[in-house]
């Protein structure tokens, strides 16, 4: 009996050891819904990033395929760890230049969502489609949900693309899209918190390296333009997007008392930002009106849970905001890149 005993303490116990698919499990938001991707923690506690890490290349084909995933239910607690999960897919985040709105950085590259009235819509966009060059991947982090409202609307860009008018489409790819800037009107941002530097000559460089047309004016003020695309092709599954900020920098996105008291005050050119089509002739607002319309048609919403990230493939996926009340903490990082050469 003695020697029975012996030989089972000397049995060590073997940890259990889960395959990386019985970690998690993917669902969606709800019944015949098929955008984003959610993946959810199947078992407690799963090191998010360790297991990013590990499935890399998992995360990237779910990323191409669905252009969104929300991981829920991961305890990330902390910003530092929601950067940890970021840098395990890229390690090399972004900074955030040519700003278009304001914004603290919180961590290394590591930024608080856009810092907007409350109480104001953001429309949907993709980050930086104004610029000669985005981020391939954003990523959301819902440090602190909102008492009400303050959801992140997406929207996947392809079915966008699908729904627009191909007459509007042929026109805009056509003609492209020409935005205007003036920086330091009292209005928007300065040219110095824009492109992070109080230094004239970098901003220049950065103006030519970005084909970009500059002209400074009196008091220190920045005047530019430039023509972008009005589509994107994603560099690795060639699929066609619609790509522009035309609705967001247009003066029709304002409200209407704010767009009457700046048009009373600034000539068009000297507008804080306009968008025109590429020839610089006026974009009709019923055409930016039926824009808005299919991204609101198009629009996913659901309420932020705290540690819920939100990784987006940008040229796949756009997003916005909707107004909230009580404090709401979002943290954004941006990866990869992509410099559009055809321009």
């Amino acid at each position: 009996m003695s020697a029975t005993i012996n030989k089972f303490k000397a049995v060590r116990r073997q940890p259990v050891t889960l395959s990386q698919e019985q970690l998690v499990r993917t669902v969606f938001l709800g019944e015949g819904q098929s955008f984003p991707l959610v993946v959810r923690s199947e078992v407690e506690g799963v090191n998010l990033a360790a297991w990013a890490a590990n499935n890399r290349e998992y995360v990237e084909s779910q990323l191409l395929k669905y252009g969104a995933i929300l991981f829920r239910e991961f305890n990330v607690g902390t910003v530092e760890a929601f950067e940890s999960f970021a840098r395990a897919v890229s390690p090399e985040l972004l900074d955030y230049r040519e700003r278009a709105a304001p914004r603290k950085e919180i961590g290394r590259n590591v930024y608080t969502s856009t810092e907007y009235p409350a109480d104001q819509h953001i429309p949907l966009h993709h980050e930086m489609s104004y610029s000669h060059n985005w981020p391939t991947k954003i990523w959301f982090y819902c440090a602190h949900p909102p008492e009400q409202g303050g959801a992140t609307p997406i929207a996947d860009d392809r079915r966008v693309f699908r729904r627009l008018d191909p007459r509007l489409k042929e026109k805009f790819i056509e003609k492209r899209v020409m935005y205007t800037r003036n920086y330091g009107e009292g209005v928007d941002l300065t040219w110095q918190d824009a492109f992070q530097t109080t230094d004239r000559a970098r901003v220049e460089e950065y103006c030519r390296r970005a084909k970009t047309e500059f002209r400074w004016k009196d008091q220190n003020r920045l005047h530019t333009r430039q023509v972008r695309q009005a589509i994107a092709t994603h560099p690795r599954t060639g699929e066609t997007v619609w790509f522009n900020h035309a609705h967001m920098f247009h003066i029709s996105n304002m409200e209407t008392a704010v767009r009457e008291a700046l048009l009373a005050e600034f000539a068009d050119e000297d507008l804080p930002r306009n968008a025109y089509y590429g020839d610089g002739s006026p974009i009709e607002a019923s055409v930016l009106d039926e824009i808005r319309g299919v991204y609101r048609e198009a629009a996913v919403t659901f309420p932020w849970r705290q540690g819920d990230i939100l990784m987006l493939d940008n040229f796949l996926a756009s997003h916005g905001r909707e107004p909230f009340t009580g404090a709401r903490k979002i943290a954004v990082a941006m990866a990869e890149l992509y410099t559009n050469q055809a321009l």
